[in-house]
């Protein structure tokens, strides 16, 4: 096998390949770092590359190969870190000005695992700024282009993180999400994303846009290798109070456990605007699933048609709040003003783009005197009606099944000027993150256009193992 095939094996084909010294983890540098020369110029998926680094700790963990020491399935393997994630003394600066030289005094709970199991961290990816976006369009270092296509964009906010992966820039990556930013690059980018229940990854070290809903998860080539970096990843934080102290269990998924489960697709889903293309793959891949599970069938989800507004209600009133403290005093950017109010709004002026203006405006009217109920209280009441659609809809079936998105991966400044069109990306991944609840993107069998169609799962709270073996079983229809 050519070295520069590597990229395309999983986790534990390198980890094999490694312990019998067929290639070193410097060697997998190489190839690793030969394809971010090539491909980088063009889809600028990166904002900082640690190249230094990472050979110096691939020489660390070779030696310790040659030894025959028994080492992590991890080891050695290169991963890439979505930039609004923490990594001691690197750059943290959430695809925005206002931080665009913050280092970062510590690791996150996430990273210090990762680094502890002997992954070794190659670079930050590239954002929406502060994770605010559904094409990655919007981040002060320049958009991120679609790796299938570079014309079209590759989704987000974990586009930097999808991209990279899907070019075989890295072996696997962590995204962050909030409404669907993994679950959606990951299927614009045709690779596998993995939100977690909230309060299984730590949140320590993850810069907060909306803090109820913030989950850090991973993305990869396929199904296994995600199920691994989540394993490594999961677990209580005393860092965090969010984190739940919940047994993480094995995450190997097993495709002949589908054959217990019932799939339910929600019907109010099927009924909103969906691209006739990922319409009929979604079809058909549940015309081939049918022979593998114990059913399919159709449950209700009925307050579907709010799960929109309430996210954007929810999240931009939390973004309001937590965007505060870039004032031009603790972090990054200050702009020179004679007078301290007059450079704080300097400082937010210049430091913040469009987007990110615009989701701090409306958070603060949702959260201002004498809207606050009417805006955010009424928004968190529905918030809890749509956890009970999903409770409900559990009792009928074991997991849900859905497209990720509704449409094809689309040009870059298409949506750009329509932020209303730009938000309906989400609408299939929002109704998961505001319930809580675990949730999966995987390639469908068929392709339209070079373009991959993505197939959520969703699973009850701490289901992951569950809707990592339906992924597979779905992965296993494209062999």
């Amino acid at each position: 096998m050519p070295l520069s095939d590597i990229p395309n094996l999983t986790i534990f084909e390198i980890h094999n390949k490694l312990k019998n010294l067929d290639f070193t983890p410097t060697d997998l540098l190489n190839v690793i770092f030969s394809r971010i020369n090539d491909h980088e110029p063009t889809i600028n998926g990166f904002i900082s590359i640690f190249k230094e680094k990472a050979y110096q700790e691939a020489e660390i963990i070779g030696e310790k190969f040659k030894t025959g020491a028994e080492l992590s399935l991890l080891a050695g393997i290169p991963i890439a870190v979505k930039d609004n994630i923490c990594v001691k003394d690197e750059l943290t600066t959430c695809g925005s000005k206002i931080l665009h030289n913050f280092r970062s005094p510590y690791d996150a709970t996430a990273i210090k695992q990762l680094k502890k199991a002997g992954a070794i961290v190659i670079g930050k990816t590239n954002l929406d700024e502060f994770a605010m976006g559904s094409s990655n369009e919007t981040s002060y270092f320049g958009p991120v282009k679609n790796p299938l296509n570079p014309n079209y964009v590759p989704g987000g906010s974990s586009g930097g993180s999808a991209a990279v992966v899907a070019y075989g820039g890295s072996i696997g990556a962590l995204g962050s999400d909030t409404g669907g930013s993994i679950r959606q690059p990951a299927s614009f980018c045709g690779v596998v994303g993995l939100k977690p229940t909230y309060g299984r990854v730590s949140r320590y070290g993850l810069v907060a846009f909306a803090s109820s809903l913030d989950c850090i998860g991973p993305i990869a080539k396929n199904v296994c290798d995600v199920a691994l970096i989540l394993s490594i990843i999961a677990g209580y934080d005393l860092h965090d109070a969010t984190t739940v102290d919940f047994p993480v269990g094995s995450l190997i998924p097993d495709k002949n456990k589908v054959k217990d489960y019932t799939l339910g697709i929600p019907k109010e889903y099927l009924e909103e605007e969906i691209d006739d293309e990922v319409r009929k793959v979604f079809n058909d891949t549940i015309k081939e699933l049918k022979d593998y599970v114990r059913e399919i069938k159709i449950v209700s989800l009925p307050h579907t048609p709010y799960h929109l507004p309430c996210y954007y209600l929810i999240c931009t009133a939390e973004a309001s709040s937590n965007l505060a403290r870039y004032d031009g005093v603790r972090y990054g950017l200050r702009e020179k003003s004679e007078y301290l109010i007059q450079m704080y709004e300097a400082t937010r002026d210049v430091g913040f783009g469009k987007e990110v203006k615009r989701r701090i405006l409306l958070g603060t009217y949702a959260l201002s005197k004498g809207y606050y109920d009417e805006y955010y209280g009424t928004a968190q009441k529905v918030r809890s009606l749509i956890k009970k659609d999903f409770d409900d809809a559990f009792r009928e079936c074991d997991l849900i099944i859905t497209p990720t998105s509704p449409t094809l991966p689309f040009k870059l400044n298409e949506r750009i000027t329509n932020p209303l069109a730009m938000y309906r990306s989400d609408v299939f991944t929002t109704g998961p993150s505001l319930a809580g609840l675990p949730a999966i993107s995987v390639a469908a069998p068929q392709k339209v256009g070079g373009f991959s169609v993505g197939i959520q799962i969703i699973g009850r709270p701490f289901g992951e193992k569950e809707i990592l073996d339906c992924a597979l079983a779905i992965e296993e229809l494209n062999k």
